[in-house]
C-alpha cells in the first residue's frame, strides 16, 4: 500500500483525501487538524472512522479542502476517508455503512424564492 486517494463531497465542500501509513497525523490544506478545527466536535469526525474500524494511528491523512464550511469540510474529509478504509480494507465498509459513514448525505442548501424573505420565511402580512 503506497497512498490511496479518494474524494468526499458534503453541501459545498469537496474534500481530496491522501491516505498512507503512518502514525495518526491528519493535516488540512497543509495545516494541522486541530488549527483548521477547533472544536472536539469536529475533531471526532475526522477520527471517526478510525474508530469504529480500529485503525487510530496507523493511517496519516493528508487533505486538499475547497468551498463550505468547517462542518462541510470535516464531513467531506470524513466521508473521503472512509472510502479510502475499504479500498484498504472491504471488511471496514460494512461497519462504517452501518454508522452511515459510507453515504453522501444529500442535504443540500434551498434556494430562496421569489416573492419571499427567504427559502420557507415569508415577508411580514399586514391585514390593513
Amino acid at each position: 500500500m503506497e497512498v490511496i486517494n479518494t474524494l468526499g463531497r458534503r453541501k459545498k465542500s469537496i474534500a481530496r483525501v491522501y491516505l498512507s501509513k503512518g502514525k495518526g497525523n491528519i493535516t488540512i490544506n497543509g495545516r494541522d487538524a486541530k488549527e483548521i478545527l477547533p472544536t472536539v466536535h469536529l475533531q471526532y469526525r475526522l477520527q471517526q472512522p478510525f474508530v469504529l474500524t480500529g485503525t487510530e494511528g496507523k493511517y496519516d491523512v493528508k487533505a486538499n479542502t475547497k468551498g463550505g464550511g468547517l462542518t462541510g469540510q470535516a464531513e467531506a474529509i470524513r466521508l473521503a476517508v472512509s472510502r479510502a478504509l475499504v479500498e484498504i480494507d472491504a471488511e471496514n465498509k460494512a461497519i462504517l455503512k452501518k454508522d452511515g459513514l459510507m453515504t453522501r448525505d444529500p442535504r443540500m442548501v434551498e434556494r430562496k424564492k421569489p416573492g419571499q424573505k427567504k427559502a420557507r420565511k415569508k415577508f411580514q402580512f399586514s391585514k390593513r
